[in-house]
């Protein structure tokens, strides 16, 4: 993960679900959260993604691309090993302002409630 931009990866990607109806899957920009403004790292088109499955909402994997996103990989990881459904992820507080606020907002948007886009 320590590259330039730095890039995470938990459990399944988008490669692994490519063609499967059964999934969701919802990208959320850090150029939208407080954090990544103050610091400039939502300049480079960074993001997290999610995906999980459609019917029960289980988090199947996390993806995230920017500066600084290193530091999401233990809440991905640990939403991953706990089996939590996108509205775990979404009932967490996030604290403001901080990175993790994308994990939170990329789960809101796979259940239609995204509210910084």
């Amino acid at each position: 993960c320590f590259t330039e931009p730095e890039i995470v990866s938990a459990g399944l990607g988008p490669q692994d679900v490519e063609g499967r109806d059964d999934v969701i899957q919802a990208v959320f920009p850090l150029a939208a959260i407080g954090r990544a403004l103050a610091i400039e790292a939502g300049d480079d088109g960074g993001f997290v993604r999610v995906i999980a499955n459609k019917d029960d909402h289980r988090l199947l994997g996390v993806q995230a691309v920017g500066q600084h996103v290193a530091e999401l990989s233990k809440s991905f990881a640990q939403m991953l090993e706990m089996g939590a459904v996108l509205e775990d992820v979404a009932g967490v507080i996030h604290v403001h302002p901080t990175l993790g606020e994308a994990f939170h907002e990329a789960s809101l948007r796979a259940l239609g409630h995204a509210i910084h886009i």
